[in-house]
């Protein structure tokens, strides 16, 4: 019988195992005891605190969405303005423990499951509605709403865009490099619309 006050550190343990188990070998098509053997557990006590693979697998993306979520709350707390904010959102989006090739490969995962798992889709879906909630507000601040929707859609296409190219190895951009080239591409569109605004 597992120890009390085992659980919540046991569960932890699963949900990094699953994570590092799928971002190493780049599919959901995993089993509960590859999960379990990198946790140092037993297949039993996986099943026992998750009941199934399927539900250990929506705690691990709900445990990486949650993460994500923290990391950016704290980044948008500590930037005073607008442009600041998205800044910061960007660099959270690329910060090392989330575009670390384990962690890109286990996105990957969950986006192709998003297809078949309407809870996995649910989580990724509150998470793109969440990121562009964010950069529209922001975006506001800066330029007309229309603008702001559409800088908006087009920053969200970068950072998947890149995430993409990162996973497949088809550039050998950085974590860096990313954070330039999306910073650079919201500062260009903002820029233009200041531009169009001064013609006007």
């Amino acid at each position: 019988m597992p120890k009390v006050g085992m659980e919540p550190v046991r569960r932890k343990a699963l949900v990094d195992a699953a994570l590092h188990v799928i971002g190493d070998q780049g599919t959901l098509s995993v089993t509960m005891s590859d999960i379990a053997r990198q946790a140092g557990v037993s297949a039993a006590l996986a099943h026992h605190y998750f009941g199934s693979k399927e539900q250990l697998l929506v705690e691990t993306v709900r445990s990486l969405l949650k993460q994500l979520r923290d990391d950016t709350v704290k980044a948008l707390t500590a930037a005073a303005a607008p442009r600041e904010r998205l800044s910061a959102m960007v660099r959270v989006s690329f910060q090392a423990d989330q575009f670390s090739p384990e962690t890109i490969a286990a996105w990957l995962a969950f986006y192709s499951e998003a297809q078949r798992s309407e809870e996995t889709r649910r989580f990724l879906v509150i998470y793109a509605r969440r990121l562009h909630s964010n950069l529209v507000a922001n975006l506001k601040a800066l330029c007309v709403a229309d603008d702001a929707q559409r800088i908006a859609e087009g920053t969200a296409a970068m950072i998947d865009g890149l995430y993409i190219r990162r996973a497949l190895g088809s550039s050998p951009v950085t974590a860096q490099a990313s954070i330039a080239l999306t910073d650079d591409y919201i500062t260009l569109n903002l820029h233009a619309c200041q531009t169009q605004k001064d013609a006007a």
